[in-house]
């Protein structure tokens, strides 16, 4: 393991922001990880996980010390003939991970095809899409306790999964390292969620009236990929903002003013999508500088010229949240992690 400084993060966010960390490292192993937090703490430096840097805006470079977590591997565990658990280490491509439980018609993770960033970070924001999120399928990680230096397990109950939100979040921030993720699978009879989003409208695209999960995966991809930029192509890092959730008495006074406004609701709450809420206030494809709001899905912010800054994109979503804000009396929360 090697310790390098002054090293350009431009490669490890998938922004392509060109900002710099005091010092990084690549660990595969835990005995690594330790020794740099170690590193990290007999010179008094602040540490930062890095996964695949989806869900990360650098507004100015790192003065501490950037750890990209390379931890690799898969295990199964039949449970019964109608079960598996299935856990993949932190450093796992998250999209190659729900292929391969996909390639061995293992049901519960499809709608969740071609979300970006690694396994190891999945569960801190209870990542989600297409009517799923990781609670529904978790069944325990194991963690780095930075203040123990012990490994620790985390229940299902114990990571207090909310929307996009956890205890890894909350007062658990920085206090762990997620080392591994397991998740309790079906082997058969497996439960179809095709009535989110458009899916159902892509499965008959597609011709297929009776979906199985590898259907539901690639109806998810197809609409994926028509909609959202590849990061590769253009800097992004998928949805930039949280959509938010009211309570219904709030909803109903905005639908009276705006009586086409998109919703689903939850209880006593209703969900709105934030991408509507932009769109509406004209945002969709507006481009400022080297930012856009993206011409086809107005909730993903892109570095238009590659040129951008991090600042620079920070300062354009914090003009659209006060244009939503202006309309709608709606607050939109950032879902990207702001360094």
């Amino acid at each position: 393991m090697i310790i390098l400084e002054n090293h350009s993060l431009k490669e490890h966010n998938t922004f392509g922001v060109d900002a710099s960390a005091r010092y990084f490292a690549a660990v595969s192993t835990l005995e690594d990880l330790k020794s740099v937090m170690n590193f990290a703490k007999s010179n008094n430096l602040p540490t930062l996980m890095l996964g695949g840097g989806s869900n990360v805006l650098f507004t100015k470079n790192f003065e501490g010390v950037a750890i990209q977590i390379n931890f690799k591997g898969i295990e199964e565990t039949i449970l019964s003939d109608d079960e598996v658990l299935v856990k993949a280490q932190a450093g796992e491509n998250w999209h190659s991970f729900v292929q391969f439980c996909l390639q061995k018609n293992y049901g519960g993770l499809e709608n969740l095809s071609l979300i970006p960033g690694n396994v190891g970070t999945s569960p801190m924001q209870n990542i989600g899409a297409y009517g799923t999120e990781i609670k529904d399928t978790f069944a325990g990680c194991t963690v780095l306790n930075l203040l123990t230096g012990e490994t620790e397990e985390f229940s299902h109950e114990k990571c207090r999964f909310g929307y996009r939100d956890s205890v890894f979040k909350q007062e658990g921030k920085g206090k762990y390292i997620i080392l591994e993720v397991s998740f309790r699978l079906s082997r058969r009879n497996h439960v179809i969620r095709a009535g989110y989003g458009a899916i159902q409208s892509e499965l008959e695209n597609m011709g297929v009236t009776n979906p199985g999960i590898q259907d539901i995966s690639t109806a998810v991809i197809n609409i994926r990929k028509s909609k959202l930029p590849d990061p590769k192509v253009l800097g992004n890092a998928g949805s930039f903002f949280k959509n938010p959730t009211i309570p219904a008495e709030q909803f109903r006074y905005v639908q009276e003013r705006f009586p086409g406004i998109q919703n689903y609701p939850a209880g006593n709450l209703v969900k709105v999508p934030a991408g509507w809420l932009i769109e509406q206030c004209g945002w969709k494809g507006k481009q400022i500088g080297n930012v856009a709001s993206h011409e086809l899905q107005a909730l993903v912010l892109v570095n238009k010229t590659g040129n951008a800054s991090g600042k620079e994109i920070f300062n354009f979503s914090t003009m659209i949240i006060d244009s939503v804000k202006e309309k709608f009396g709606i607050e939109l929360e950032r879902e990207v992690n702001i360094i």
